[in-house]
């Protein structure tokens, strides 16, 4: 005779009981925070009659749109003083011209591709079709030019992003925790991305609720965020592992019936219905990673190529970003630990993993490691935890010094270093 099925409310990717008290406790359990606060439920705090500003939403917005317009204007001000466009800085370089040409024109039919903007031959497919679908229809729904959609579309996304972050950080924690986690976010070396042409912020925002209906058992809306997170860059494949392995636990657990199933089929049909229109549109099935390897030279070679420029970057002079990157890489391999450590919930460690595992194993672009960091907030989770119960002075004095590197890099990012951020 087989065991009973687990209760549908037992939680499925509870932390372990060595896991922080902050972690283990559930909404309404007898002195637990959520319970002294209310509720921690990010999202379902809205009640009835409630006024618009106590929206759970207001504060990690507000917050996160505070933080990021501080840098907006430390880059405004250097912008004028240097005599470069301030708008051009955002929308008119490197990614942002490929994405704003394909809103604009459509994508290559061929391997080689005529795109007069870039002044380039390399072929636009590689491009993920959700962020310029986005900027085309935008632009078709509004008076503004397709670099303007493009920036309303990037910032729209980190506003929802920020929203989606505070509801992972406030569901595990605390709201304290939620609001620490968007404003560590927003403040990251290589932020001045959020509000450029880039789809950083319309991925962390699908990213971001797709964890938390995964940390919530919502099955159907993870598969289905998932699915659309695969249009918008390859990156979603962690997104994928995590959803799948998710659905898995669920599955040998005998929890929730058909829901995990589905979520776990619904995940990865985004982005392999890209590839699969790819391969239609060139006549080879491999035509994605053909272009990747021959023409962008990003594949991935399981990290020889970043561990060969690790090597240089310690031994021989380099750039600022190339210290920054080798930086940050070290610093993710640390939050890694400590979320493995402190045994974060599954879903939230499988993507930081493979998340990192993905960024280190891309050829090339050495510099741009620690922007491809970017989605990956969940690595800030136990830093938001420590920071949390530090004393207000310090906390301050903290972000204060976080802005003001974030601020900087983004101007030397923007006016002085000529590649890719």
């Amino acid at each position: 005779m087989s065991a009973p099925a687990p209760a549908h409310d037992e939680p499925a990717f509870a932390p372990d009981v060595d896991a922080p008290t902050a972690l283990r406790q559930r909404p309404g359990d007898p002195g637990s925070r959520a319970d002294a606060e209310g509720q921690s439920d990010a999202v379902a705090e809205e009640r009835p009659g409630r006024p618009w500003h106590r929206h759970p939403a207001v504060a990690p917005v507000a917050l996160y749109a505070l933080l990021r317009l501080s840098g907006l204007v430390v880059l405004g001000l250097f912008a004028h003083r240097s005599g470069a466009d301030f708008w051009s800085l955002l929308h008119s370089r490197f990614d942002g011209i490929w994405y704003v040409g394909i809103a604009d024109d459509g994508y290559d039919t061929g391997m080689v591709g005529n795109h007069p903007k870039s002044h380039s031959t390399l072929p636009n497919l590689p491009f993920f079709p959700l962020y310029p679908g986005l900027i085309a229809a935008v632009a078709a729904v509004t008076p503004f030019s397709t670099q303007v959609a493009a920036l309303i579309v990037s910032w729209a996304a980190g506003l929802a992003a920020a929203w989606g972050i505070y509801a992972v950080g406030a569901h595990l924690s605390s709201r304290k925790v939620g609001l620490i986690l968007v404003a560590l976010w927003a403040v990251l070396p290589h932020a001045v991305v959020q509000n450029m042409a880039y789809t950083e912020t319309v991925f962390t925002a699908l990213v971001a609720w797709t964890l938390y209906a995964l940390l919530r058992r919502q099955w159907l809306t993870a598969g289905l965020l998932c699915l659309v997170a695969g249009l918008s860059r390859p990156t979603a494949t962690t997104l994928v592992a995590a959803v799948g392995v998710a659905a898995l636990v669920a599955i040998v657990r005998r929890q929730d019936g058909w829901r995990p199933w589905v979520a776990g089929l619904l995940a990865p049909l985004g982005y392999l219905g890209y590839l699969a229109w790819i391969g239609h549109r060139l006549g080879r099935v491999d035509a994605y990673f053909e272009m990747q390897e021959k023409y962008w030279r990003i594949g991935f070679d399981g990290g020889v190529s970043t561990a060969r420029t690790l090597k240089k970057v310690l031994v021989e002079p380099a750039s600022l970003p190339m210290y920054v990157s080798t930086l940050l890489l070290g610093v993710a391999v640390v939050l890694i630990a400590l979320l493995v450590l402190h045994r974060y919930p599954l879903p939230l460690v499988v993507y930081s993993v493979m998340f990192f595992l993905l960024s280190i194993g891309t050829e090339n672009y050495y510099w741009a490691k620690g922007r491809y960091l970017v989605p990956a907030f969940t690595l800030l989770l136990p830093v938001a935890v420590g920071v949390a119960k530090a004393r207000r002075s310090t906390m301050l004095a903290v972000f204060a010094f976080l802005v003001v590197v974030s601020a900087g890099y983004g101007v030397y990012l923007s006016l002085i270093w000529k590649w890719s951020p």
